[in-house]
């Protein structure tokens, strides 16, 4: 029988924080037909018998129910759901779900993935790999870089992402970045910053306004503006105060670095409280080593956080400050930051996360700690990676949740693989059990960006010639070792 999921007792004792416990799929994965060409498609397009994840409390999950898209938007989630005129996708092997959010990757940097060994790390020091390889970036290595990167948050289900894009070293270089952006479709966050390698070029701020005016005149559009400034702990105060002005001269959010390893114990981040720059306008990203008071000041200003648990452990910025966020009943969204050393799916994001919440609080115990925090159950965590991620983006009115009237920003992932099935806890597959080969369909704006596993409409060979050129030079010009190029011809 058609219902809503039901909350039980035995998943999670918390009943606020915990949805559903069992999800009844089908067996049989019906092959999505192509339903889109040339980039366009039907008006209607009805997602049909999924195990639906709206996380929206008002809207429901659902054991099998149906999301309908007008265009570009949702306009109706439930069972048995009738469309005239819609072209019906049959989902029943599924999870259908709001897209991932990313809200902090430095997308450029895309070029020099799993470096291992090889990536230039000083402990604590964010820019030790962008230091060495900026500074040979040509605008069409930037353009490279970031559909590159585009593309493979897109094929690992995020739909949005903040692309923290510290390169722009001239206003080609912007251009290209953007152009990526368009190229790859994705619902993107534009955070324009200027080069940490060389001295703020006195254009930066006629080249920003230019770039605004030109790309950015609404806020109603795909991809949307904000500013990525080094911040107190990389720059002068006075520098600071004129990033924070100029921002918000453009109506743009801010996302800077905080807490980071060494330069996050100064009590730079007072500093700019004391500064009455702290705002709702900003999120503050990894944050391990601010103190108490200065977390409290970020969550009275209403800021928000993204922890980039992976890459700040990697790069020794410190331990995440998972457990200080919820013991303040505040919300972190969760990002990648650099590809480097870590993957570039939110599947890793979210277990890195909540399995670090759950070892320190076991430890405790251990320890003979008693009146500990509750467990991070894994409907919050995948909160943290959807609706958390676009409201610290300023784009939880958008997307985020399945919510008629939001944008159709969604994925199908597959519950017929090896890897996952027989489903017990549809939430729980998500976050302990699936893998980017889960991802079938990613939907943008309503648009199939993926279908049956692979990108739509996308070049390969012309992509791939372009990273492989584009890494090759920047490489060369840097200095930076690249084992695989020892084996090339």
């Amino acid at each position: 029988m058609l219902q809503q999921l039901s909350i039980t007792e035995q998943q999670r004792s918390n009943r606020e924080e915990n949805d559903p416990a069992v999800c009844s799929v089908t067996v049989h994965w019906a092959d999505l037909r192509d339903t889109w060409e040339d980039g366009r498609g039907m008006s209607r397009t009805l997602l049909k018998d999924g195990c639906v994840l709206s996380l929206d409390r008002k809207v429901g999950n659902f054991q099998t129910a149906d999301v309908l898209i007008d265009g570009s938007r949702i306009i109706e989630v439930g069972p048995d759901l009738r469309a005239r005129d819609a072209e019906v996708i049959p989902v029943g092997d599924s999870i259908v779900m709001p897209g991932f959010v990313d809200t902090h990757r430095h997308v450029w940097e895309g070029l020099f993935r799993n470096l291992g060994d090889h990536a230039p790390v000083r402990s604590g020091d964010p820019g030790a790999l962008s230091c060495q390889i900026g500074p040979s970036y040509r605008p069409e290595d930037v353009f490279a870089g970031n559909l590159v990167g585009l593309l493979g948050a897109i094929d690992a289900g995020i739909t949005t992402l903040l692309d923290w894009s510290h390169v722009q070293a001239s206003p080609d270089h912007t251009e290209s970045a953007i152009a990526a952006h368009r190229e790859a479709g994705i619902r993107g966050v534009f955070a324009y910053g200027i080069p940490w390698w060389e001295p703020a070029d006195p254009g930066q701020g006629r080249w920003l306004r230019g770039a605004a005016s030109t790309h950015f005149s609404s806020t109603d559009q795909l991809l949307t503006l904000a500013l990525a400034p080094r911040g107190p702990e990389f720059s002068t105060m006075v520098e600071t105060r004129s990033d924070w002005e100029l921002a918000r001269e453009l109506g743009a959010r801010i996302s800077v670095h905080a807490g980071v390893g060494d330069f996050g114990r100064k009590g730079k981040l007072a500093e700019l409280a004391g500064a009455g720059l702290l705002g709702a306008d900003t999120t503050y990203v990894n944050c391990a080593t601010l103190s108490e008071d200065e977390i409290g000041m970020i969550a009275d200003s209403g800021g928000s956080f993204s922890l980039s648990a992976s890459a700040g452990m990697m790069l020794g910025y410190g331990m995440p400050p998972i457990q200080q966020l919820l013991d303040r009943q505040l919300r972190p969204s969760l990002s990648v930051d650099a590809e480097s050393n870590v993957p570039t799916d939110m599947f890793t994001q979210m277990r890195t996360v909540i399995s670090l919440q759950h070892a320190n609080l076991f430890d405790l115990k251990l320890a003979g700690k008693a009146g500990l925090p509750n467990l991070l159950t894994t409907r919050r965590i995948l909160e943290f990676a959807t609706i958390d991620g676009a409201r610290a983006l300023g784009l939880d009115h958008v997307t985020g949740t399945l919510t008629p009237g939001k944008a159709a920003d969604l994925v199908v992932l597959r519950t017929d693989k090896p890897n996952i099935h027989p489903i017990n806890d549809p939430i729980g597959a998500v976050v302990w059990g699936m893998d980017t080969s889960n991802v079938d369909s990613v939907f943008v704006a309503g648009k199939p960006l993926k279908r049956n596993g692979e990108l739509v409409g996308i070049d390969m060979d012309r992509v791939r010639e372009m990273a492989y050129e584009s890494r090759d030079h920047v490489a060369r010009g840097s200095g930076l070792e690249v084992p695989a190029m020892r084996f090339a011809g």
